[in-house]
């Protein structure tokens, strides 16, 4: 596969170049969408290098080279979802394998790890990450995968990627990490030694709300082998009009996150001084636990940021009076998003197992966008207002 990070283009130059592919045909500078399931082949004994549309397509390999050029990999896969990707990820272990994941992960990914792993003879043990002690702790002889997400969804804890993955190799364990909340412009977990890499394209790499998409860029041929094997073998790819989309979306990436990041910044800041919100977590914050370590493996605190006004209700009256922010699952679009993660992104998990892992009833996400950081203030501001003059009232 072609790696154009060997051309030592800055992300902003990346993002164009590696979606921008001319038609040696027409001259068009974007590439066509292959709307064909099937193709000719020369003859029996010349075969061109695509044969079927799910085991490969012209559309869907930019993609795939884009996005493993973005992340500094060897090779890029496409997936209808998500959570196809996260699926084929671990559809490399086998009967008898066990993972680490961290604590804080993905609702989608909880439910698949809990329900459908252990259908295939697969353990798992959940295990804070972020502590060397608890991840050295959970490690089995078995174990071949830890599996990350920094910053966390909904609660922004920043595991130490090289830290994990030095624990992880010395067991000689692989290490997995979505990456969809900072983006490979913001973060490169493959440069810190990470050997596979996750993202729901679906997000920030989209951008735009109208797709679904999953990811998957890995580190070496071999890794890279076993997941197309997968790929292939289970057919859960992108489609190439939705390729097209991403495509589309990723040209745009650059610019969009780091506008979505600084709103993202000063709105985090704000929250702090409202008495309102009980807690702000946003690795972006000098105050944040997990600043130092943000700082030290990305180049952000990224746009999405948690934070809690103290109670279901609060939240029910917070969603009732604010006019900007879209109530809704996922993130990652030009709009902002506000969502509610106990009814939301993670309501597989029990009320016990979402505040064992800080998601209490009264937190939301903010999936800060691109509309003036101005408005966005002014209408948490009246909507807090109206929640604390209600109080008074009461």
């Amino acid at each position: 596969m072609i790696n154009m990070s060997d051309q030592h283009y800055s992300d902003s130059t990346q993002v164009i170049k590696t979606t921008t592919k001319p038609d040696p045909t027409t001259g068009a500078i974007n590439p066509p969408i292959q709307l064909s399931s099937t193709f000719a082949q020369p003859g029996l004994d010349d075969f061109g290098p695509y044969d079927y549309s799910r085991s490969g397509n012209p559309t869907r390999d930019v993609v795939e080279e884009s996005i493993a050029a973005l992340e500094h990999g060897d090779r890029g896969f496409a997936f209808a979802t998500g959570m196809a990707a996260i699926s084929a990820a671990f559809l490399t272990l086998h009967q008898g394998d066990h993972v680490v994941v961290t604590n804080d992960v993905y609702g989608g990914t909880f439910r698949l790890v809990t329900e459908l792993l252990p259908n295939y003879g697969i353990d798992y043990t959940f295990a804070d990450c972020s502590d060397p002690v608890a991840l050295e702790a959970a490690i089995q002889e078995n174990t071949k995968v830890v599996y990350i997400e920094t910053p966390s969804n909904p609660t922004l804890a920043v595991t130490d990627i090289a830290q994990a993955v030095k624990i992880a190799h010395a067991h000689d364990a692989l290490v997995f990490a979505d990456n969809t909340f900072m983006t490979p412009i913001f973060q490169k977990p493959l440069d810190l030694g990470v050997d596979l890499v996750l993202h729901s394209g679906t997000k920030f790499l989209a951008g735009h709300s109208d797709i679904l998409a999953g990811l998957i860029v890995t580190k070496t041929p071999e890794l890279g082998e076993a997941v197309y094997f997968v790929q292939n073998a289970m057919g859960a790819t992108l489609g190439v009009s939705d390729c097209w989309l991403l495509l589309r979306g990723i040209k745009t990436l650059s610019v969009r996150v780091k506008a979505e990041a600084r709103n993202a910044q000063a709105i985090a800041e704000w929250f702090q001084t409202q008495p309102l919100v009980k807690a702000v977590h946003y690795p972006g914050l000098a105050t944040d636990p997990g600043h130092a370590i943000q700082a030290k493996q990305a180049t952000s605190g990224g746009a999405v940021l948690s934070f809690d006004v103290g109670s279901e209700a609060n939240v029910a009256e917070l969603v009732n009076h604010l006019k900007i922010p879209v109530f809704s699952v996922s993130l990652g679009a030009v709009e902002t998003i506000l969502s509610y993660p106990p009814k939301m992104s993670h309501a597989e998990l029990s009320a016990a197992e979402r505040h064992a892992r800080g998601i209490s009833d009264g937190l939301l996400r903010l999936s800060v966008g691109v509309e003036d950081v101005a408005d966005l203030k002014a209408d948490f501001a009246q909507a807090f207002a109206q929640i604390s003059h209600q109080q008074t009232v009461k």
